[in-house]
């Protein structure tokens, strides 16, 4: 008794049953419907998914069996028959009802067959909850291929979680299949309309490798655009423009064969007409085993090929969970990299073979070709003769452009090059503008693929060393000018300097470098910082040499000022030349530039008008 009474007092040690969680599928449905999917519309991919997946696992064990899905509709619903392997009352409760439950599982399909799994499109069960999205109440009436003698059965379920199962005689559906029947919730009638149900079967399902149709309407349109013969390459051409445009709505440039057998992809990349920003996603469609996948793939190419748009089908690659976009791996990376060499293949081939379609594409797209050629030096060295650069020499390729000049120079802004074009090929100096895109990178990597080639980076000193010297006897005749003229603008940390150049019509070049600007920026800074601040910047003073204002001895105006005998005159025409020259460069004004401007300008405005008021 003792023992007895001492035990009941111990912890129970026996096993807790364990506990189900509870689903509410209403919540579900808002989960799928606001999050997972991106609309609605997934709700007909997802019949047309497990209709082709069923037939496929019917076809494993019967080669010849029929394969044929129907959709029909009407007012407020939808009815979806398919002549797939079907179910019997056992797999209902165990697929249908079960959430997250794949009906697709190898074990689950046919004994001994081990690799099925890889043809169905479906890979994580979600499958007929999908459809709850825009139905109240789901009917699934299914007769099993693989168990003649099975009763056909009757699964209905509503959206508030519950669902009957009951068996029907076999006259309920005379032949192996399954058929669905979707009752429209609230609101979402006109997702089941016959034009919209027809438009979304034809967008998800138009390569599936089965006879699909809406009513008598053909939904698939086999064999794809891309595997079709033709009578000519123009025919093909042709074809695969028209297809491009009804599918992307532009005429491509070209288009350009996506071949991948060892990843299981065939498909069509298209040029576009246009120029786009390289920072613009390019989405692609991708057709997963026929079934269309997503149409905004992102990561399906590298990001230099950006002036493509692609639809192709694959195998190989694996979706998201939602079925609608692609899982980033191994796999994905690999068709990646095959794509983007088969985009660079055809890139080759026009510079082989058709020069004029490769100058038409790179009019258009030069910069992706860029793009790739800094990263590509086999690409670098194949498009040298072709991609376009602006020089003082007009728009011309570095490889003709190191053919007239000795010394390829170049500026790494957009301002330095208009800051020294004139003035450098009036002198006979030439100039690449490497302020664009990708320019300066591929300026600097030419002697990699042209031997020999002598690159320097253009800046003031080596502009100015090509400038002409003023005769010393001449210089000093005007040093009261020029002290005058350097007294006015080293408040604004800039020397000025006399040359002889050509054009005559240049009075004045503004010079400066990224040292000289970075020094000027740090001195503005230091300025307007506090004690601390202003002592650790002042610690960073550098020895750049200042910005330059270069006067044109030659200039008739230069010769003009230079002869006036008042200083404050020979100031306010020295601050109107170097704010001229700061917009001939197209430089950004600083505050203190701009109120320069504005004080030259009424200090000219008052000289000239002064002569008037004493007359």
């Amino acid at each position: 008794m003792d023992s007895q009474t001492s035990k009941s007092s111990q912890p129970s040690q026996s096993p807790q049953s364990p506990h189900t969680f509870q689903v509410d599928l209403r919540g579900l449905v808002d989960l799928l419907s606001h999050h997972l999917y991106s609309s609605p519309k997934v709700y007909l991919r997802e019949l047309l998914q497990n209709a082709v997946d069923a037939i496929t696992a019917r076809r494993a064990e019967q080669p010849d069996a029929p394969a044929r899905v129907r959709l029909h509709t009407q007012a407020g619903a939808l009815r979806v028959e398919d002549t797939g392997v079907g179910l019997t009352e056992a797999d209902v409760h165990t697929l249908l009802a079960t959430i997250g439950r794949s009906s697709k599982r190898t074990d689950e399909i046919a004994d001994g067959i081990q690799e099925v799994r890889s043809d169905f499109l479906g890979q994580f069960g979600i499958g007929l909850l999908a459809c709850f999205v825009v139905a109240e109440r789901i009917r699934v009436v299914s007769r099993s291929a693989r168990t003649p003698d099975a009763a056909v059965v009757e699964w209905t379920a509503s959206d508030d979680g519950s669902y009957t199962v009951r068996t029907l005689p076999h006259e309920a559906r005379p032949e192996p299949g399954t058929t669905v029947h979707l009752v429209a919730r609230a609101g979402a009638g006109d997702w089941l309309a016959p034009e919209r149900v027809l438009a979304l079967a034809r967008d998800f399902g138009s390569l599936l490798p089965y006879d699909v149709r809406v009513g008598d309407e053909a939904v698939t349109d086999l064999p794809a655009p891309w595997d079709r013969s033709y009578p000519s390459p123009a025919n093909r051409r042709v074809a695969l423009a028209r297809h491009c445009h009804e599918l992307f709505g532009f005429t491509p440039l070209d288009s350009i064969e996506l071949n991948v057998p060892l990843a299981g992809i065939r498909g069509v990349a298209y040029v576009l007409p246009s120029a786009v920003s390289p920072a613009q996603r390019a989405t692609h469609r991708v057709h997963l085993k026929g079934m269309l996948l997503t149409e905004r793939a992102e990561q399906l190419l590298p990001d230099w090929a950006f002036f493509v748009r692609c639809v192709l089908d694959t195998d190989s690659l694996r979706p998201t969970a939602s079925r609608e976009s692609l899982y980033e791996d191994e796999t994905l990376a690999a068709v990646r990299e095959a794509l983007g060499e088969r985009i660079r293949s055809w890139l080759t081939g026009l510079a082989a073979g058709d020069p004029e379609r490769l100058a038409a594409f790179l009019s258009v797209h030069h910069l992706g070709v860029k793009s790739l050629a800094r990263h590509d030096t086999e690409m670098l060295r194949t498009m040298l003769p072709w991609l376009p650069f602006e020089t003082t020499d007009g728009q011309l390729s570095l490889e003709e452009f190191a053919q007239r000049h000795p010394v390829v120079h170049f500026t790494r802004t957009v301002e330095e090059y208009r800051q020294v074009a004139p003035i450098a090929s009036a002198q006979g100096v030439g100039v690449v503008n490497g302020g664009y895109t990708y320019d300066s990178e591929l300026v600097e990597a030419l002697p990699s693929v042209r031997p020999g080639t002598v690159v320097a980076e253009l800046d003031a000193d080596t502009v100015t060393a090509y400038l002409d010297a003023v005769d010393p006897a001449e210089e000093l005749a005007l040093s009261g000018f020029m002290a005058a003229a350097r007294a006015k603008l080293d408040p604004l940390g800039c020397d000025v300097v006399l040359r002889a150049f050509h054009p005559l019509s240049v009075p004045a070049l503004h010079l400066d470098d990224r040292a000289a600007r970075h020094e000027q920026a740090r001195a503005e800074a230091e300025e307007q910082a506090d004690d601390l601040w202003a002592g650790i910047l002042g610690s960073l003073r550098g020895s750049a040499p200042r910005a330059r204002l270069v006067l044109n001895h030659l200039s008739p105006l230069i010769r003009r000022i230079s002869s006036l005998g008042d200083p404050e005159l020979i100031g306010t025409a020295t601050e109107s030349l170097y704010g001229q020259a700061l917009l001939m460069a197209q430089r950004p004004l600083r505050p203190a530039d701009t109120a320069l401007l504005n004080r030259a300008f009424i200090g000219l405005l008052e000289w000239a008008t002064h002569g008037e008021d004493g007359n």
